[in-house]
């Protein structure tokens, strides 16, 4: 299954001007896609093939597209992402995907004020004591140099 956290809304812009430019028959067949209109993507007025723009989309975050296969068992996740990525996205019947968040939508109460800080009491600081250089590191075996600075062991 293909990692689709990675992709990000300008990569699925990339995969919808690629769908505009190359037109929907000939996107869906470069990239080995079925037309399935079940799931679709709402952008400026126009639907897109969800499972389509997002193995392209894949393709612009990872360097590897998506398949079909990779994609048909997440498309409800595929949804989430785009939802979160600002997409309009329209699950099968038509209607639009519904949220699949795991926190309940309970109002929040307001915060009480924060009452003021107490004044911190004075301190006193020591002065920092020197710190020594770290002891030079012979870069072949990284065994810490005698002070001739040469590698006894490296020569």
């Amino acid at each position: 299954m293909a990692t689709l956290s990675s992709l990000s809304r300008q990569h699925v812009l990339q995969a919808i001007e690629e769908y505009d430019q190359r037109g929907e028959d000939s996107f869906l067949a470069v990239y080995g896609f079925a037309p399935q209109g079940a799931w679709s993507i709402q952008h400026e007025g126009r639907s897109y093939d969800l499972p389509a723009v997002v193995g392209v989309a894949h393709r612009f975050a990872t360097g590897r597209i998506a398949t079909a296969d990779d994609i048909a068992g997440a498309l409800a996740i595929a949804a989430g992402i785009l939802r979160k990525r600002g997409f309009d996205v329209t699950q099968p019947g038509g209607a639009p995907a519904a949220r699949t968040s795991t926190r309940a939508a309970a109002p929040k109460a307001p915060r009480a004020p924060r009452a003021p800080r107490a004044a911190a009491a004075p301190t006193t600081r020591r002065a920092a004591a020197p710190e020594e250089a770290p002891a030079p590191v012979c870069p072949t075996c990284f065994m810490t140099l005698p002070a001739t600075g040469v590698c006894d062991t490296c020569g």
